[in-house]
């Protein structure tokens, strides 16, 4: 939910955050989604994906930002983290229709 800066002041996540994260790495952002809704059975459910580099739509772009795979609930009701591994940083997004992280590599 914050983000360490570069002055160690623990800065709050917010959708402007994903927003501009987003627009500044466009061309070699990656997604991976962790769970997504599933209509059929009326619940979040598991996805075993890896990350792979976002694919654009212009479906729906107030829920997307224009990246299949993503979906933002907003009226704050969409949870963030940072996310960091040994090949990716980014951030990690989780709400009612799921969780996904939206990284690049280091």
């Amino acid at each position: 939910m914050f983000a360490i800066s570069k002055r160690n002041k623990m800065k709050k996540i917010t959708l402007t955050t994903i927003k501009t994260f987003v627009k500044k790495n466009r061309e070699k952002l990656y997604i991976k989604v962790k769970s997504d809704f599933n209509g059929m059975t009326d619940c979040v459910e598991s996805v075993n994906g890896d990350f792979k580099l976002v694919e654009v739509t212009d479906r729906n772009i107030e829920q997307t930002l224009g990246i299949e795979g993503a979906w933002f609930v907003r009226g704050s009701r969409d949870y963030f983290n940072d996310y960091s591994d040994n090949v990716f940083v980014g951030y990690e997004v989780y709400n009612s229709c799921g969780s996904f992280i939206l990284a690049i590599k280091k």
